[in-house]
């Protein structure tokens, strides 16, 4: 009698592997990580530079961020700041062998999206 074939290592979502909040926060880290260095870090020297432009530049970069397009991308960037900074810092923890176990990894993570939500609000709340 064979017998089933199941793979070596799970694919991360599928058939074989239930989604946890632990692989779908560590999926959404990285994904973080790409957007800030596609999009949140050339947007920031975008504003570096405007500010040390001049007047000129600097009441385009203004108008940009008054259009829905500009306060989009500004509030997707703040997103996936808080997020990946937040959740860093609970791999940070993680790292000291700490909060290893599946209740406090869970508890942990509704606070990194609850740090995130309110970070979030509060820099947009400002800012606007």
């Amino acid at each position: 009698m064979k017998a089933k074939q199941r793979p070596l290592s799970p694919f991360m979502i599928g058939p074989y592997y239930k989604p946890q909040m632990t692989s779908l926060m560590s999926i959404a880290h990285r994904a973080s990580g790409v957007f800030l260095s596609l999009v949140g870090a050339p947007l920031l020297l975008w504003c570096i530079v405007a500010v040390g432009s001049g007047p000129d530049a600097y009441q385009e970069l203004v108008g940009f961020f008054a259009g829905w397009p500009g306060r989009v991308l500004l509030a997707a960037s703040l997103l996936g700041l808080f997020y990946h900074l937040f959740n860093g810092i609970r791999h940070l923890v993680w790292d000291t062998g700490r909060a290893l176990e599946i209740s406090s990894a869970y508890r942990a993570g509704f606070g990194v999206l609850i740090a995130t939500v309110l970070a979030t609000a509060a820099m947009l709340g400002a800012l606007l």
